[in-house]
């Protein structure tokens, strides 16, 4: 059976041949570096890329009354959200708690252990919602959305350069408040994501 990705593009190859790959310089953070690729033409290119540890972003549902919210209504379900300075980009922004994935964790263990070291709150349920590529022009880094339910208070644990404030909004508000500027692509999509799987 002929792959239909030829049928639509004959003259492009299936693997387009890595002639050289140069990591360039290494930081805690990621990698950087270019592959000297053959293009479909025969000419050839240098491809820059950063790489990075995979993510995972949390849409985590927790009962009002097991947060509070001074000046507001704490009935109902509400999501927790982190707030923190971005150095990277010099501005404070709304988040959903986040985190790297560590060797040897799946996505929802990750999930679990992040929730609980930057919220406080240990998740009885985790389900994934979506494993995706991020800006694939230039980073080679995968994130996952986790959706999760049933929390109960843990053990808050911050990472040295954590410095994060706990904040809760409704459900229904949580969207909108995450378009605000200054606002960021992780915690829009995921809460998109939760949306469409009829979460929120």
């Amino acid at each position: 059976m002929s792959d239909p990705d030829e049928s639509r593009h004959p003259s492009v190859p299936a693997k387009w041949d890595v002639i050289e790959r140069e990591t360039e310089y290494e930081t805690g953070w990621y990698d950087g570096g270019y592959d000297l690729v053959e293009q479909p033409d025969g000419s050839e290119k240098r491809y820059y890329w950063a790489e990075l540890p995979p993510a995972v972003v949390i849409v985590a549902k927790v009962d009002g009354t097991a947060v509070g919210s001074s000046g507001s209504d704490t009935e109902g379900d509400r999501l927790l959200f982190v707030e923190q300075y971005r150095p990277a980009i010099r501005e404070r922004h709304l988040e959903l708690p986040a985190g790297i994935v560590e060797d040897g964790e799946s996505y929802t263990e990750a999930a679990t252990r992040e929730l609980e070291e930057e919220t406080g709150f240990v998740p009885s349920t985790t389900v994934l919602l979506q494993e995706y590529a991020v800006a694939t022009g230039v980073l080679n880094h995968d994130r996952a959305v986790v959706y999760a339910d049933g929390l109960v208070p843990g053990e808050r644990a911050l990472d040295t350069n954590e410095f994060l404030e706990v904040t809760s909004l409704p459900v229904d508000a949580a969207l909108e408040r995450a378009r605000e500027q200054p606002a960021n692509d992780s915690t829009i999509s995921a809460l998109l994501l939760a949306r469409e799987d009829g979460l929120l």
